[in-house]
């Protein structure tokens, strides 16, 4: 049976507090609650790099962080989606709000990469054999629920245990979708949508919600690019990918298109 944490009301943390004359706790009958929860021990015991180069740990640990960035939006995303399908454009709000914040700690991430050339990422990289982001189950995901969806990207996952969820992502209705069938029963669009202002017009709010999110996403891609750029050039990816080229072409893909297109006429 795992650790349990026990839960303390406001008082009993006022009492302990006392107790200790407002020295924090320093002896406990298990583990350390603050590991039992965020399970910093393990978190710290997976960075197991495949080299010798003291820069291959920024790299794994902040594709890591990245891995855990994905999960973290999909999961916000995914709570806004529901809300919408219920038609709760004003509960979805914060969700997405704090997609867009994750994003941007997401985007965060790059900078502790900014200091790698082709020279330093060549000495560790031919030890990642066909290993590569573009087969990051978590990223396909995100991209599915934000309505970036395509079906020949899910193949590498076939013997994964990733692949249930992916077809899921795959197969049901996206953020957008949602978002679109939104509008359709109000019987509007994004262009009247935006012709009322006001703190009333909760579709305007979400439209703009929305657009925080896909800014967010469009600039987590194109630093991708750059750093793509930074450390390899124009060399193909580890995955077999056309690296550059392909980048390019994914990011031709707008994140909620229609909504960007509206801006055109209003």
């Amino acid at each position: 049976m795992g650790d349990v944490i026990e839960s303390l009301t406001a008082a009993q943390r006022e009492a302990n507090a006392g107790a200790n004359g407002g020295v924090p706790t320093a002896e406990f009958a298990g583990r350390v609650p603050y590991d039992t929860y965020v399970h910093a021990t393990t978190l710290h015991s997976l960075q197991r790099t495949l080299s010798g180069d003291p820069g291959e740990m920024s790299f794994l640990m902040v594709s890591q962080i990245m891995e855990l960035y994905f999960g973290l939006t999909r999961f916000e995303l995914d709570g806004a989606r529901t809300l919408i399908r219920d038609g709760d454009a004003w509960g979805a709000l914060a969700p997405l709000r704090r997609a867009t914040l994750d994003l941007e700690g997401l985007n965060a991430a790059w900078k502790a990469l900014s200091w790698m050339t082709p020279a330093d990422f060549n000495t560790f990289r031919d030890l990642l054999g066909e290993g590569s982001g573009f087969q990051s189950a978590a990223y396909r995901e995100l991209e599915f629920l934000l309505g970036l969806k395509t079906e020949s990207l899910i193949r590498p996952f076939r013997r994964s245990e990733s692949y249930p969820r992916l077809v899921k992502a795959l197969e049901e209705p996206s953020l957008w979708d949602e978002t679109q069938r939104m509008l359709e029963e109000h019987d509007t669009d994004w262009v009247e949508v935006y012709r009322v202002d006001g703190p009333d017009n909760h579709l305007r709010m979400l439209g703009e919600a929305l657009t925080g999110v896909s800014v967010a996403f469009g600039e987590w891609r194109h630093q991708h690019l750059m750093a793509v750029r930074r450390t390899m050039g124009a060399k193909p990816g580890s995955g077999g990918s056309a690296g550059i080229a392909w980048l390019e072409k994914s990011m031709a893909r707008v994140v909620f298109p229609e909504l960007w297109e509206a801006r055109t006429y209003m």
